[in-house]
C-alpha cells in the first residue's frame, strides 16, 4: 500500500465507506437500508439489548423520553437549520425563532379560542413559519457573514420576547393543553407513552431527508453549493443569488417550524423559557460538530448534542463541562465535522496527497 493510499484511509473513512456502498448493486443497497430504517424504528428498544443498552442509556431519565423530547427535536432541527447554514453558507443565530414559531402556531390554534385539530395546525405551523423566515430574510438576506449572524440573533430574541409580553401567547404563563395527534390504532399518543412520538418523529425525519437530498441534487442546490462558495462569482454567473439564499431561508424556516410543531404536541405545555438562546447555539454546534453541509452528519450532531449531556447526567453540572471537552475534541480531531460532506471529505483527501 502507498503512502498515499495510507493517508487517504486514515483522513476519510466516511468517503471510502460512501464509496463502497455507492458501488453496490441496487439491490444490496435498498436491502441494506431497508434493514437499517428498521433498526432505527426500533430505538426505543435498544437499551433492552445488553451492550448497546449501557452505552446509550441515559441514568436519571427513560431514553425514550430523551429520544422523542430531545434527540428526535435536535435531529430535525439540525437538518432544516443545514440547509441555511450548510447548502447555503449563510449564518443564522436566530433560528430557535422559527422553532418557537411554529411551536406557538400549534399551541394558539389547537388550544385556544380556533380549537382546530392537530392534522390541520401542523401545516399550518410550517406555512407560518416558512412565512416568518421569509419575512426576516427579504430585508436582510442583502447582508453578509457577522452582519447578517447579528440580525437573525435579534430575530430569535424578538419572536421569545414578543411571547412573553403578548397575553394572547399566554405571556411568561406560556399555553398547556395543546392538542395531540390523533391516536391510530395501536399508536396511542398519550403522556406516558413515547415510542408513537418517535415513530412520528422518525417518519417525518425521512421525508425530511428524502425531500432536502432531492433539491441539494436540483439545480437549487447547486445555485446553493455556489452561493456557499463564492457568492460574487456566483451573482457574476448569473445566479439569483438573493432568491436563492431566500429559498433556503424559507426552506429551513419550514423544516423548524415542523419541529416546533411536533415538540409542542409531545410536551402538551410550551412557555418563552422553552426558546432560549441558548437553544440556537446548540442547534448550530450539532450542525457545526456533526459536519456543515452533510445531512448524515448533521443527524450524528444532533443526536450527540441533545445525547450527551443526558448521558453523563450523573455527573451533575459538572456534565455540562464534559460536554464542552467533547465538543472540542471533536473540533480540534475532526475541524471539517464526523462526517463532512462529499466535496469536503474529498478535499481533504486531495491535501493530503498534496502533502505526502
Amino acid at each position: 500500500m502507498s503512502l498515499t493510499e495510507s493517508f487517504r484511509q486514515r483522513t476519510t473513512p466516511q468517503l471510502q465507506l460512501g464509496n463502497h456502498f455507492r458501488a453496490l448493486p441496487r439491490s444490496a443497497k435498498w436491502s441494506l437500508s431497508a434493514l437499517l430504517i428498521a433498526a432505527l424504528y426500533l430505538t426505543p428498544y435498544w437499551p433492552d439489548v445488553p451492550v448497546l443498552g449501557w452505552i446509550i442509556n441515559t441514568p436519571g431519565t427513560s431514553f425514550e423520553n430523551v429520544l422523542t423530547d430531545q434527540i428526535m427535536m435536535f435531529i430535525l432541527v439540525a437538518l432544516g437549520l443545514n440547509v441555511v447554514v450548510g447548502f447555503a453558507g449563510l449564518l443564522d443565530l436566530g433560528y430557535v425563532g422559527f422553532y418557537a414559531v411554529g411551536a406557538y402556531t400549534t399551541a394558539v390554534v389547537t388550544s385556544g379560542q380556533f380549537t382546530l385539530p392537530w392534522i390541520a395546525a401542523l401545516p399550518l405551523s410550517v406555512i407560518m413559519a416558512m412565512i416568518a423566515g421569509v419575512i426576516l430574510g427579504t430585508p436582510t438576506l442583502r447582508l453578509r457573514g457577522d452582519y447578517l449572524a447579528i440580525v437573525t440573533l435579534g430575530f430569535g430574541e424578538i419572536i421569545r420576547i414578543t411571547a412573553n409580553n403578548s397575553n394572547w401567547l399566554g405571556g411568561p404563563r406560556g399555553i398547556s393543553k395543546i392538542a395531540r395527534p390523533p391516536s391510530i390504532g395501536p399508536l396511542q399518543f398519550g403522556v406516558l407513552n413515547a415510542k408513537p412520538y418517535w415513530y412520528l418523529g422518525f417518519t417525518v425525519i425521512l421525508i425530511v431527508i428524502f425531500v432536502l437530498t432531492r433539491l441539494e441534487n436540483s439545480r437549487v442546490g447547486r445555485a446553493w453549493a455556489a452561493v456557499r462558495e463564492d457568492e460574487d462569482a456566483a451573482e457574476l454567473m448569473g445566479v439569483d443569488t438573493f432568491k436563492f439564499k431566500l429559498w433556503a431561508f424559507a426552506i429551513g424556516a419550514a423544516i423548524g417550524g415542523l419541529a416546533g410543531s411536533l415538540y409542542a404536541s409531545k410536551v402538551g405545555f410550551i412557555n418563552p423559557d422553552n426558546f432560549q438562546l441558548q437553544l440556537s447555539i446548540l442547534f448550530l454546534a450539532a450542525v457545526v460538530l456533526g459536519g456543515t453541509g452533510s445531512m448524515y452528519g448533521v443527524i450524528m450532531g444532533g443526536f450527540l448534542v441533545a445525547w450527551i449531556p443526558e448521558r453523563f447526567r450523573g455527573f451533575s453540572t459538572r456534565r455540562y463541562f464534559v460536554f464542552g471537552v467533547v465538543l472540542v475534541l471533536v473540533m480540534v480531531f475532526r475541524p471539517q465535522g464526523i462526517i463532512p460532506r462529499r466535496g469536503a471529505a474529498a478535499g481533504i483527501a486531495k491535501k493530503g496527497e498534496s502533502d505526502v
